[in-house]
């Protein structure tokens, strides 16, 4: 844990920038957010991008703000607003990649190196591999079709000293420029080649999967300091406060990123989007705050599931799709089986580049093992596919220990993929070279150590960084962007660091989360929404339910009949192939999930969203058909983004439209209105715990009221805001729905973060409050700093059909009076209160001590 230098935020508030939401639409939207309680505007990347991204993390120029928000100036006017209003600016920095832009030239570094080759002075800031084949050049897979049908397309400038192509335009090398065609194109420091090739030949660091994203080597001092240095200077004039660093996974020393920037910056307060698995721990030496919060998503969302239920809700789900276990029926089964296809075929550019390194430097061994390319290949194959976290740190010494057993567990099953014993041998090289251990190769024959080759340091440092970032990509394409698609089950747990294979998570499991994250790291940022969440809170809340009532879902598909299976009423989908359950599971599982709330209309300000069983209102239903169409592509199962099958597209763009928006979703419409009462409790939960719990709360966009929002780009529309709402409820209106009951409890609880920082801060205590009495299991209960209590019910539908909370009761902590906030009513401390009086009105409660 490190603490900032200056005051950690009390709470964030996450804009997402872009020309249609520029820096002057945050500032007209300061003094509503300032009204609500936050401490800190959260900006997406402010940097220059690529024109009309609506994300801003493909950066092209690090030394300028972004034109399209605004220019500097514009962020400037932002923070002295903000300012006025007692608000302070956090910043997302993208360290990890630039953008290959078209045209090229929008990226000045890049240009360079593109026309000068490994001796520019640019070479340095990217990640290339110049001798990973293509003759010395570097690989660019922006072809349309393979070359020889695209020559024709290519138009040389020779005064301009350019190449032309389409909407593209490449340097020429200086002295090329009158060269025909044909001897100009190999005479050139790059490759020109179809977008194809990307997955096998490319010979460059990418983000995942996106050739058109460029590692930057951050590592190198020079780099840091040219590409950080706008940021910093809007650090040090006090613009910016603290910074969000994106996908720190990436980089070759995350650890020793972090030290140079908590330098540079004086310790600003700066969370790491890290996503943890399981029971992982975010390395201790890491100088920030702590991540950028879905690991608390994850246990908060844990909570309002039910283990039983979902046990069910998975048989009712086997028995409507009937998956192959690698295809949907047993979630670790899926999670191997995409493992293996995105690492063969996916990343199989970046396993070759290891398979390279790893073979220099077994040649170059004294006592050579004889590994054939094809056993390191493998070897490196099946020691990724069997890591269950995102990468393996082996140069710090606070998970050395954690990261040497984990990838020992995975090299002995990884050995039982050869047949040969002697074969097997490549992965104890793979495995000692991914944890940094060196072999004997430099030893002489009495056994004393000479120094290794430079050359050979080199390889193997390269090779603990490449398999460690090739790691990341691996686990984040094959979990979060296979995985989560081909496991619909419970469509909420399928979220960036859940776990769909074991969704619920009890009070105990909850409580010492808590308590570790208020011990170790104090500061960090919680999360319920963010612009990569594939479905917004209130949209996982209400999926969530269903854990809770199986067999209603099972009877509401049923009740459709043949409606209610993408197909089914031909049997097939002409050239789409046969009948598809598993889709028209996850589209009825997003349908009911983006379905309005009881009471709630898009005017309460959440976006548009589906009515159920009615005519599709506005664009709702392309909504839905986007998400899901993103879902069978990401699934590739029937299709894919790049083998695309367009009869099965169509089809299934078809039944969103007849099953959801048609008279046939009528059983679910009518589920959904039975259910409101209890989503609300869970809306309602989630967002009281994550206001509360420790840590500092990241409030996405438009989230303080309703707000039902799927995968991306459906998540990163321009924010709305409801001012006059928040100003009619200050007034001592009663909310009319619960979006306004969302946003009441909103306000107060960042507003008594706001006036007292100490009860929630670094110093502040975290108190488990235990119910007693038979229904205790469904509150969740906490003390902060010993003058907040937050109680909670979860699992409400449950406890509703079990009797209610009966004589269920919570003792609130002794010493003096506490008031709920909402109500205004008054308890004496040390009282025992029952469940049922308590919640009797609202399924929450906030109480402050007096």
């Amino acid at each position: 844990m490190t603490q900032p230098s200056s005051p950690s935020p009390t709470a964030t508030y996450r804009l997402q920038l872009q020309p249609d939401f520029p820096f002057a639409a945050a500032e007209r939207a300061v003094p509503h957010l300032a009204a609500l309680g936050v401490s800190h505007l959260h900006l997406s990347p402010v940097l220059e991008s690529v024109p009309g991204s609506t994300h801003g993390y493909d950066v092209v120029d690090h030394s300028a703000v972004r034109a399209e928000l605004g220019g500097e100036r514009g962020l400037r006017a932002l923070a002295a607003t903000a300012r006025a209003h007692g608000l302070g600016l956090v910043v997302d920095i993208v360290p990890n990649h630039m953008a290959v832009p078209e045209p090229v030239a929008l990226n000045g570094p890049l240009w360079e190196v593109l026309r000068d080759g490994p001796a520019s002075p640019s070479a340095r800031w990217f990640d290339i591999d110049w001798d990973g084949g293509h003759g010395g050049r570097l690989l660019l897979p922006v072809l349309h079709g393979p070359l020889g049908d695209e020559a024709q397309h290519f138009r040389v400038d020779a005064a301009e000293g350019v190449l032309r192509y389409h909407a593209h335009t490449f340097p020429l090398r200086p002295g090329t420029e009158d060269l025909p065609l044909e001897r100009l194109l190999p005479a050139q420091w790059y490759r020109l080649a179809w977008w194809r090739l990307a997955r096998s030949e490319l010979n460059y660091r990418r983000f995942f999967t996106i050739s058109e994203l460029i590692g930057v080597r951050v590592e190198d001092p020079e780099v840091f300091a040219a590409t950080h240095d706008t940021a910093l200077r809007l650090v040090r004039d006090g613009v910016i406060d603290g910074l969000r660093i994106d996908h720190p996974d990436g980089l070759v020393d995350p650890a020793g990123y972090l030290a140079r920037l908590h330098e540079a910056t004086g310790g600003r307060w700066t969370v790491v989007e890290k996503i943890l698995t399981g029971d992982e721990r975010l390395p201790a030496s890491w100088t920030c705050a702590g991540t950028t919060g879905y690991d608390a998503l994850r246990h908060i969302d844990g909570l309002f599931v039910c283990p039983q239920g979902s046990g069910r809700l998975f048989s009712h789900y086997r028995d409507f799709v009937t998956p192959l276990a690698d295809e949907g029926g047993d979630w670790e089964e899926t999670v191997r089986r995409a493992a293996y296809e995105v690492v063969t075929h996916d990343l199989a550019a970046e396993v070759e580049r290891l398979v390279r390194t790893a073979a220099r430097i077994s040649a170059r061994d004294p006592r050579p093992g004889d590994h054939a390319p094809w056993a390191l290949r493998q070897a490196i194959r099946e020691l990724l596919v069997r890591l269950p976290v995102y990468r393996p740190y082996a140069a710090d010494a606070t998970r050395a220990v954690t990261d040497a057993a984990m990838l020992g567990r995975a090299a002995v099953r990884a050995r039982g993929a050869f047949r040969v014993p002697e074969e097997a041998r490549a992965v104890d090289l793979v495995h000692d070279l991914a944890l940094g251990r060196w072999t004997d190769e430099a030893a002489g024959g009495d056994g004393s150590r000479e120094p290794a080759p430079e050359r050979h340091d080199a390889d193997r440092a390269d090779f603990a960084a490449r398999f460690a970032q090739t790691a990341s990509a691996l686990r984040a394409k094959s979990v979060e962007d296979t995985a989560f698609y081909r496991y619909p089950v419970l469509l909420s747990a399928c979220e960036v660091g859940g776990d769909p294979g074991e969704p619920a998570r009890g009070p105990a499991a909850f409580h010492a989360y808590c308590a570790r994250i208020q011990r170790d790291w104090p500061a960090t940022a919680t999360v319920l929404t963010t612009h990569d969440t594939k479905r917004s809170a209130d949209v996982r809340a209400r999926i969530a339910v269903l854990s809770e009532c199986p067999d209603r879902w099972r009877d509401a598909l049923g009740a459709m009949g043949e409606a209610a299976v993408c197909g089914a009423a031909g049997g097939s989908m002409d050239g789409a192939g046969p009948a598809d359950p598993m889709v028209s599971w996850l589209v009825w599982q997003t349908a009911f999930g983006l379905g309005a709330p009881a009471g709630q209309s898009a005017a309460t300000g959440a976006l548009p969203q589906l009515p159920l069983g009615a005519p599709p209102p506005d664009d709702s239903w392309e909504r839905v058909a986007a998400a899901v169409l993103k879902s069978v592509r990401e699934a590739g199962l029937r299709t894919s983004w790049t083998e695309r099958n367009a009869d099965y597209e169509e089809a299934v763009a078809e039944f969103v439209l007849g099953g959801p928006c048609g008279p046939s979703a009528a059983p679910l419409a009518a589920l959904g209105e039975e259910l409101a009462p209890f989503v609300r409790a869970n809306v309602l939960g989630a967002t009281l715990l994550h206001l509360t719990m420790p840590g500092v709360p990241d409030l996405y966009q438009g989230t303080e009221l309703g707000y039902a929002a799927l995968v991306d780009p459906d998540n990163r529309r321009p924010a709305r805001f409801r001012p006059e709402l928040l100003a009619e409820l200050d007034g001592g209106a009663a909310p009319r729905d619960l979006s306004g009951e969302k946003l009441r409890l909103t306000a107060a609880a960042l507003r008594l973060r706001r006036e007292h920082p100490r009860w929630f801060g670094a110093g502040a205590a975290y108190e488990p409050v235990e119910a007693e009495g038979p229904a205790a299991e469904h509150c969740v209960a906490f003390c902060r700093g010993g003058r907040v209590l937050t109680v909670v019910t979860r699992l409400s539908l449950r406890l509703v059909e079990t009797g209610g909370w009966w004589d269920t009761g919570l003792r609130l902590p002794s010493g003096g009076t506490w008031r709920e906030l909402l109500s205004g009513r008054e308890l004496p401390g040390g009282a025992v209160v029952g469940l049922s009086e308590l919640l009797g009105e609202s399924p929450v409660a906030l109480l402050v001590r007096e």
